[in-house]
């Protein structure tokens, strides 16, 4: 299924989409097996699987300690995709560095996302003016190329952005990096309103899904009464460090803490 057919499809539903993100490979490849499988169960409606990279600028310190983790123990593009392909009941979406892609081969990576169901890719250090090769890819090979949108992103990248989306807009709702906030911006209003009034004049709006410091149910619907979906990051990985701090019956703890920290958030997304 295209991403954007998700969205339709919890549109009718009236409810709004779930994104919930974790590392692969944290803190083993096992592991994001049964971690993916608590979130799905949880009611996640699209995962975020992050391939970890040597340099996140995007992340905060909370999955850069995950990335570097899941490094140590080993993770890498063949094993992430043989990880991402088992993992079955949700919409996929790879987030990743361009150097990774680069470096495997762009028409190889994508052919390698398709192969392992993945529906979406998330490249945050590569710029709408750069994208162009692995958007004519990512086209033929029917995966979505998601792009950021920021506060301080411009009218005219804004307009590049929107002409060349798919899947759905990862709408940025802070300055700064990824990471769990104890208050939701109050940036993220008019920064919705900002995009949808540019999309008015677009033949086909994308979804927006608003990611950066969504870390509670509250922080969820409030996102979900302007956009049409929330991502949440940093607050499941959380729950994964402290699981391990406590050993074996923290981890089954762990698990069982992920699936109901995602239901939470999922009853946030059911918007009358």
């Amino acid at each position: 299924m295209r991403l954007e057919e998700k969205f339709k499809e919890l549109k009718e539903r009236k409810e709004k989409a779930l994104v919930g993100f974790v590392t692969a490979g944290y803190p083993t490849a096992e592991d994001t097996r049964e971690i993916a499988d608590g979130l799905i169960k949880g009611g996640v409606d699209i995962l975020e699987l992050g391939l970890p990279f040597s340099d996140p600028i995007a992340d905060g310190v909370t999955i850069q300690r995950a990335s570097e983790s899941s490094l140590r123990a080993g993770m890498n593009p063949d094993l992430y995709f043989e990880v991402a392909a088992g993992i079955k009941g949700a919409e996929k979406v790879c987030l990743t560095y361009y150097n990774l892609v680069l470096q495997r081969g762009l028409e190889e990576f994508v052919r390698d996302c398709e192969s392992a169901g993945i529906a979406g890719l998330v490249v945050p250090d590569l710029p709408v003016e750069e994208s162009k090769p692995l958007l004519r890819i990512c086209e033929v090979h029917e995966t979505d190329l998601i792009f950021l949108i920021a506060p301080t992103t411009t009218e005219e990248r804004m307009a590049k952005i929107l002409d060349a989306a798919s899947g759905f807009i990862y709408v940025v709702s802070l300055l700064g990096v990824t990471g769990a906030r104890e208050k939701l911006s109050d940036s993220v209003s008019p920064h919705i309103r900002r995009i949808k009034e540019m999309e008015l004049s677009r033949d086909r709006p994308v979804p927006l899904a608003v990611g950066f410091g969504i870390s509670k149910p509250e922080h969820v619907r409030a996102v979900c009464e302007v956009a049409d979906g929330a991502i949440v990051g940093s607050a499941f990985i959380r729950i994964i460090e402290e699981g391990l701090r406590s050993g074996l019956e923290g981890r089954k703890s762990m698990l069982n803490g992920i699936e109901e920290f995602a239901r939470s958030l999922k009853k946030e997304t059911k918007i009358a």
